[in-house]
C-alpha cells in the first residue's frame, strides 16, 4: 500500500536509547506507506559548553569534543539506515549543527517532509523549565505533523 499521505518522514535521532523506540515506529511506518526514511541527528553546538567532562569517554578531550558529536551523530543514523534496510525502506542519512529543534523543523520544512518522527525523555518540573524539550519545541513550531514517541 503506497501512502499518498506520508511519502518522506523525518526521524531526528540523539543518539540515545530513548530514541530507539521512536526509531522502529518511524521504520515500520515507512515500511507500511513504502514511504523514504530521512535519519536526522544535529550536533548541539551549545553542548560543547554544557557537556561535563566527566559523562565523557576518558579518552576524549575537550579539543576532540565536536568529532565525538560527530561520530556519535554517524553511528546513530547508521542505526536507522541498517533498520530500514532489514524491511526494505531506503534511508537517507543527515547530519547538521545548530539548536536541535531549530535544525530539526528546518530540515523537514524544507524536504518537504511529510511527519517528523522523534522521540521524547519525558522531561518534567523544573528540569524542563530551565532546559526545554527538543520535542515539546518541535512540536510547538512545525508546520506539519510530529509524532513524539514516549520511551
Amino acid at each position: 500500500m503506497v501512502s499518498e499521505i506520508y511519502n518522506k518522514i523525518v526521524v531526528a535521532t540523539d543518539g540515545s536509547e530513548e530514541a530507539e523506540k521512536a526509531i522502529k515506529c518511524a521504520v515500520e511506518l515507512a515500511r507500511l506507506a513504502e514511504a523514504k526514511l530521512y535519519a536526522l541527528y544535529v550536533v548541539d553546538r551549545a553542548a560543547f559548553l554544557t557537556t561535563p567532562l566527566v559523562t565523557m569517554p576518558i579518552d576524549v578531550a575537550w579539543g576532540e569534543l565536536e568529532e565525538h558529536f560527530r561520530h556519535e551523530g554517524a553511528e546513530a543514523t547508521k542505526k536507522i539506515t541498517e533498520a530500514g534496510a532489514a524491511v526494505g525502506v531506503k534511508v537517507e542519512e543527515n547530519m547538521l549543527e545548530g539548536h536541535p529543534a531549530e535544525e530539526i523543523i528546518k530540515f523537514s520544512e524544507e524536504l518537504p517532509a511529510d511527519l517528523i518522527v522523534m522521540g521524547s525523555l519525558g522531561k518534567s518540573g523544573f528540569s524542563r523549565f530551565l532546559l526545554g524539550s527538543v520535542a515539546d519545541k518541535v512540536t510547538r513550531n512545525a508546520k506539519l505533523p510530529v509524532m513524539v514517541v514516549r520511551s
